[in-house]
C-alpha cells in the first residue's frame, strides 16, 4: 500500500477530525471540537491519504517548554495522532512521524514532545518518557493538611472560572520558569483550561468551580475543581476532584489545600495530575492515608540534538563524549561532546573517543531531569565506556525540582 502524507487543507478539517474521533472511539462535544479547531495551527496538521480517504492524522502545536536552568525552548507539541483500524501495521504512522519530525527540524524547534494514550508506541520514533504525574486520593475524614503560619491571612473567594481566567493565567505564568516541563501557553490556551462540557461530567458532578487566593488584594493562587456527590446510609461522602492548583507561595498553597479538604458533604479529595514532589506530600501528616499512584506523562524527543542539549544547564560541571544512536533521525547519529555547568552548555560533534553510549530515546528521558542515566544504565539502556563517566553525567543531568507537564494537549 502506498500512502501520501501531506499538510491538511482548510476545507478538509471536519473530515480529518471525524477520522480522529473514530480512531479513538469517542466523539467530542461540539464545544470541545470548536475550541480544538480554533487552537490548531495552519500548516501543522498532517493527513495520510489512501487514494481519496484519510487514513491517518497527526498534528502539532507550537509551545515553549521550560528546561533545567529556566530557559524556554521552542518545542513541537505532537498531538491528535491516529491511524484508522483498517490501515494499522502498514507503515502509515511511521510515514507521518518521519514527515512531522522533518517539518519540526525545518521550523528550528530543537525538541518535540507528546502525551501518549498508548505509551509503548513512540519509543521507536525516539521519544523517551521524561516526566511523571502523581495521582492522589485522600480520605479527608482521616487526614488533613498541616496549617502553615499565615494561612489565616490568605483570603479565599469563589469566582466563576471565566471571571477569574486572566488572574489565574497570570499566576500560572509566574510559575512556568521554575519547573522544567511546564509550557508557555500560546494565546487561547487559557480558555481550554476551563472547558467544561456538561456531557463530559459524571453523574451528580458539579460544573467546574474556581477558588482564588488573595494576598494584599492581589490574586496569588487558585484552584479549579468539581464535586461529585455521593450518599450512603451514614450520610454524604462526596469527592472533590482537583483539576488544577497554582500557588507560587507555600502559604497560599497550604491555604488552598486546607479549603479543598474541608468542603462540606465530602469525604475524599482526588487529584489526577500533580508533580511527583508536590508540597501536598509534606503537608499531610500521614501519607499512608493517601492512595498514591504514578505514571509517565510527557515524552520528549531531541530533534536537533546539539541545540537541545546546549539549551539547558547542568547541575554539576560535565564534559563528556556521547555516542548517540538515532536511526530515525540520522542527522543526530554519532559522537557529541557535551560541556556545560550551571551557567550554560555547548554540544558539538567530535571525533574524540566516546565515554557513554545511548540512544536519543534515553537522552529524551534524561533531558528534563526526571529520570537518571544511572537508572537507565541499570536496565541496559545506557553503556559506560569510560569508568566514572556515568555517575558524573547522571548527576549533571539531574534537576532540583521534578519536571512536570501540567496538562495534556
Amino acid at each position: 500500500m502506498t500512502t501520501e502524507v501531506r499538510v491538511l487543507l482548510p476545507d478538509e478539517g471536519d473530515v480529518w477530525y471525524g477520522k480522529l474521533e473514530r480512531a479513538f472511539s469517542e466523539e467530542e462535544t461540539a464545544e470541545a471540537r470548536a475550541m480544538w479547531r480554533e487552537l490548531m495551527e495552519p500548516g501543522r496538521s498532517l493527513a495520510a491519504w489512501d487514494d481519496d480517504e484519510i487514513v491517518g492524522t497527526a498534528g502539532a502545536f507550537s509551545f515553549g517548554v521550560t528546561v533545567p536552568g529556566g530557559a524556554s525552548v521552542p518545542a513541537a507539541g505532537v498531538t491528535m495522532v491516529s491511524v484508522q483500524p483498517t490501515h494499522r501495521r502498514r507503515g502509515v504512522l511511521t510515514s507521518m512521524m518521519r514527515r512531522q519530525l522533518e517539518d519540526v527540524r525545518e521550523r528550528g524547534e530543537p525538541l518535540a514532545m507528546l502525551t501518549a494514550s498508548e505509551s509503548a508506541i513512540y519509543g521507536r520514533f525516539g521519544y523517551g518518557a521524561a516526566t511523571q504525574e502523581m495521582r492522589i486520593k485522600a480520605d479527608t475524614t482521616r487526614v488533613a493538611p498541616v496549617e502553615l503560619p499565615g494561612c489565616d491571612d490568605v483570603r479565599l473567594r469563589l469566582k466563576e472560572p471565566d471571571e477569574a481566567l486572566t488572574a489565574c493565567e497570570a499566576v500560572y505564568a509566574r510559575v512556568v520558569a521554575g519547573r522544567a516541563g511546564m509550557l508557555v501557553r500560546p494565546p487561547g490556551w487559557d480558555r481550554l483550561m476551563i472547558l467544561d462540557p456538561e456531557d463530559d461530567r459524571d453523574d451528580d458532578e458539579t460544573p467546574l468551580q474556581c477558588v482564588v487566593a488573595e494576598v494584599g488584594g492581589e490574586v496569588a493562587g487558585y484552584a479549579r475543581y468539581s464535586v461529585v456527590m455521593d450518599w450512603a446510609e451514614a450520610g454524604a461522602q462526596g469527592t472533590v476532584r482537583v483539576w488544577e492548583l497554582g500557588a507560587p507561595d507555600p502559604v497560599v498553597g497550604a491555604a488552598l489545600w486546607r479549603y479543598l479538604f474541608n468542603i462540606d458533604l465530602t469525604t475524599w479529595v482526588t487529584a489526577q495530575n500533580l508533580p511527583v514532589d508536590d508540597p501536598l506530600l509534606h503537608l499531610v501528616p500521614d501519607m499512608r492515608r493517601c492512595l498514591i499512584g504514578l505514571r509517565e506523562a510527557a515524552f520528549v524527543r531531541p530533534v536537533e540534538l546539539g541545540a537541545a542539549l546546549a539549551a539547558r544547564t547542568y547541575q554539576r560541571p560535565v564534559d563528556t563524549v556521547l555516542q548517540v544512536a538515532d536511526p530515525f533521525c540520522p542527522w543526530n547519529e554519532g559522537r557529541w561532546r557535551l560541556s556545560g555547568d550551571g551557567t550554560g552548555a555547548t554540544c558539538e560533534r567530535t571525533t574524540d573517543p566516546a565515554e557513554l553510549a545511548l540512544s536519543v530515546r534515553e537522552l529524551g528521558s534524561a533531558y528534563l531531569g526526571g529520570f537518571t542515566l544511572s537508572a537507565m544504565a541499570g536496565a541496559g539502556r545506557v553503556r559506560e565506556l569510560r569508568p566514572g563517566a556515568l555517575a558524573a553525567a547522571s548527576v549533571a543531568f539531574g534537576a532540583d525540582v521534578a519536571p512536570w507537564l501540567p496538562h495534556e494537549f
